[in-house]
């Protein structure tokens, strides 16, 4: 199992994230953006998973980072 965390622009963006990955079995919480991170709504979604699942994350996402020995790669960054 990998850990990810995925930031948003949106609040509500990150709570239907956190819902879709809770529903299909991952471990998730919601939680402030770490400060090494930058986010538009301060919110994002700390989750554990076998692949990164960025398909299941909300068309409002704004990154995915792995997280690696405490620190955070990106993964994945929305360019609209």
């Amino acid at each position: 199992m990998s850990e990810f965390v995925a930031t948003f622009h949106t609040h509500l963006s990150a709570m239907l994230s956190f819902q879709t990955l809770q529903k299909l079995g991952c471990t998730a919480k919601m939680q402030p953006v770490p400060r090494a991170l930058s986010s538009s709504c301060g919110t994002c979604v700390r989750f554990s998973a076998e692949t990164d699942c960025r398909d299941l994350l909300d068309t409002d996402a704004e990154a995915l980072y792995a997280v690696e020995n405490g620190t955070y790669r990106l993964l994945w960054q929305n360019e609209d």
